[in-house]
């Protein structure tokens, strides 16, 4: 187990490595007592229950005892759920958190009257309140949006029904993740060498999909893929779960489809969204052809198998970095956005907002949570390569955009549409990128910075594309009432792959089964949003690279609005209309030149 045994509990990891908690809650017993508190101090909202209709006032101090509750109620949340995704080793935070998970399913049944009661006030009366209480103003957007759910709202003991069941709703995701993470388990297999390498899911998706050598790649996608096939059936049932809840629901609600249900809270058309996954699936599909075929002929494979997908383009190439160097170079990249934002990087890094230390039971991947009235936490695992450099990015573009948010917004309008939640995060990837092909480096270090920008592209430009492209297929079989079993799954995402790839890539059994391999299923319309965020990042990069601080300006205004505005609006602010399909075009175009570059790096 060469590659586990090096690993440190959570207890040895160094102080400085780790996030500060104690921003949250000072100790557990003080996160014990609100948590009990918060949850005795319900009264205080479900006080107004049956009243919303009788004043403007009493409306104002319902929403805001509301807010405050939930503001109370987030920070528990967050910090039972911090504390256990560094590690789910520890007994005592995994019952933190399913206590969490009861006490919130509990408080929204409870406080659910008030968005049926807001939905049921007539329009007119809506209106009169709005004008005549000023502090309901700030409200606004919030109302108008309940507003807008009155066709596909049930009634209240319906509503408060629903919300008792949310843990219920939840369900498939959780057997989803409780098979993958504690019940598969995969044989081990061997190197070039002959040496016995261990394997798991995180293991796989983190790091031997993507080794230089092909021996281990493929021998492991191979022992991957023989467990995948021992789980299909009971995989399919769960995500075959969660499509019949939503399409059940959208049917009682009155939805004329599953998918206009969905799209509903991202307020988003559905010419948007078909936008997103057509014209990229059409447009981007020769240059990515070109990138495998570049891919087989530099690494002298006999085929492109698909277990060589992630395959290095430049495998003994990988520039060594500290946690230190990496940060210091994301902020002079970061230096662009102007004084304040800098301020947040600064605090971020110095202050203990990042957890990158690498211990036993630490969540795989990278997140930052932004509990208002808090600051944002990032996780991530430091790499000890400038890769980690896009991750660090990444995350404090989440951090930065709720940073600017929460300090400019009350708690109700922070968030804006899911639309655009990548576009920020992404943003600070394209100006990393920039910065680094800025300087002056050789040949090969300038091909690195392309490989990584490619990288984000695939991310968001395929892998999850290609999902959002399945969930586009499955919602309209569940439409039609096909059932949706492994095979019927198995044969949709074999056919979206061999439209997207042609035949430069093998699509063999193992790749029908990656519907199997993210959970991003089970978050109704979220995979093609990558999408959307990144098309919102490489052209506004591009405004900021050639206009400089008035684009700065526009963005960080952008940042600033939260969720006060619709996602066309909002985007429409940073100088973009997501309603013209030439705009993803022209980010589809990019990517085509930074694979033109990548080629021309090898004449």
């Amino acid at each position: 187990m060469g590659t586990q045994s090096n690993r440190i509990n959570r207890k040895e990891v160094p102080e400085e490595q780790t996030w500060d908690l104690g921003d949250i809650f000072q100790t557990r017993e003080d996160w014990e007592k609100e948590l009990k508190a918060v949850q005795n101090d319900v009264g205080e909202v479900t006080d107004y229950k049956g009243r919303l209709q009788e004043s403007s006032t009493l409306l104002l101090r319902c929403l805001e005892a509301k807010e405050e509750l939930l503001k109370r109620f987030n920070l528990v949340a967050a910090y039972a759920s911090l504390k256990q995704t560094v590690d789910h080793t520890d007994t005592t935070s995994q019952k933190d958190a399913a206590r969490v998970e009861e006490a919130g399913s509990r408080i929204n049944a409870s406080t659910a009257f008030v968005e049926t009661e807001i939905i049921s006030l007539p329009k007119e009366t809506l209106r009169s309140f709005i004008e005549e209480e000023e502090g309901l103003q700030s409200f606004e957007k919030y109302l108008k949006d309940l507003q807008d759910k009155k066709p596909h709202t049930l009634g209240e003991e319906t509503e408060e029904t629903l919300a008792a069941l949310g843990s219920v709703f939840s369900a498939p995701y959780n057997i989803y993740n409780r098979g993958k993470l504690s019940d598969m388990q995969f044989d081990s297999f061997t190197d070039d060498e002959g040496n016995e390498l261990p394997l798991s899911f995180a293991l796989y998706e983190g790091k031997y999909s993507s080794s230089p050598s092909a021996t281990v790649r493929r021998n492991a996608y191979e022992s991957f893929v023989k467990t995948l096939q021992q789980y299909k059936n009971a995989f399919a049932a769960a995500y075959a779960t969660q499509v019949n809840q939503e399409t059940i629901t959208a049917r009682l609600r009155k939805y004329d489809s599953v998918t206009d249900m969905l799209l509903a809270p991202q307020q988003v058309t559905k010419e948007m969204y078909n936008n997103q996954l057509d014209i990229i699936q059409e447009e981007l599909a020769p240059h990515m052809r070109r990138y495998a075929k570049l891919k087989k002929k530099e690494l002298g494979l006999d085929k492109l198998t698909f277990a060589d997908l992630h395959a290095p383009l430049d495998p003994d190439f990988q520039i060594e970095t500290s946690y230190d160097k990496g940060a210091q170079t994301v902020k002079e990249a970061l230096q662009v956005m102007g004084d304040e934002y800098n301020e947040m990087v600064d605090k971020a890094l110095s202050e203990r907002w990042i957890d990158y230390a690498d211990n036993v039971g630490k969540s795989t991947g990278a997140f930052c949570s932004s509990p208002y009235g808090a600051h944002p936490y990032i996780l991530m695992t430091w790499p000890d390569t400038m890769r980690g450099t896009f991750t660090l990015a990444h995350e404090l573009g989440h951090a930065g955009h709720f940073y600017l948010s929460g300090k400019n917004q009350r708690m109700t309008n922070t968030r804006p549409s899911r639309y655009f939640i990548e576009a920020p995060s992404t943003m600070n990837e394209m100006l990393l990128g920039h910065h680094l092909l800025s300087q002056d480096n050789d040949k090969r270090t300038k091909r690195w910075v392309v490989l990584q920008l490619l990288g984000t592209y695939f991310h968001n430009f395929v892998t999850h594309l290609l999902e959002g492209e399945l969930q586009r297929r499955v919602y309209n079989l569940a439409e039609d009432s096909e059932p949706l079993t492994a095979s019927v799954l198995s044969e949709q995402k074999a056919d979206i792959l061999k439209k997207f790839w042609g035949d430069t890539v093998e699509i063999d059994e193992g790749a029908s089964l990656t519907w199997m391999r993210q959970p991003h299923y089970y978050m109704g319309l979220y995979p093609y949003t990558y999408s959307a965020g990144l098309t919102v990042s490489t052209l506004v990069s591009k405004k900021i690279i050639n206009e400089g601080q008035t684009a700065v300006d526009r963005w960080l205004d952008v940042l600033k609005s939260g969720g006060t505005l619709e996602p066309l609006e909002l985007i429409k602010k940073a100088g973009i209309d997501m309603t013209n399909p030439d705009n993803i075009r022209e980010a589809v175009a990019y990517v085509g030149s930074l694979i033109d570059e990548l080629e021309e790096s090898y004449e």
